[in-house]
């Protein structure tokens, strides 16, 4: 089984520069998570000091539309 916190930690030690948020997008990005992991994890791993707390409905938005294939997007 894949993992959220498995897959942000090997991207946040492969690049150390990038923001909780950045790397986080980047391990849900087209990996078929369900809404209610990428809300738990997001939670656990990104920093509240990436982003606005106004935002957060937004941005949680946007990593579950990332977190879908493109072919999925299109059905």
């Amino acid at each position: 089984m894949k993992s959220i916190e498995r897959r942000f930690n090997n991207i946040t030690k492969k690049n150390p520069s990038w923001s909780s948020y950045i790397c986080f997008a980047e391990a849900t990005k087209e990996q078929n998570f369900s809404k209610q992991a990428i809300h738990r994890w997001f939670n656990k791993l990104v920093d509240k000091d990436d982003y606005a707390r106004n935002e957060k409905r937004a941005i949680l938005f946007h990593l579950d539309r990332i977190t879908k294939r493109a072919e999925d997007d299109q059905k």
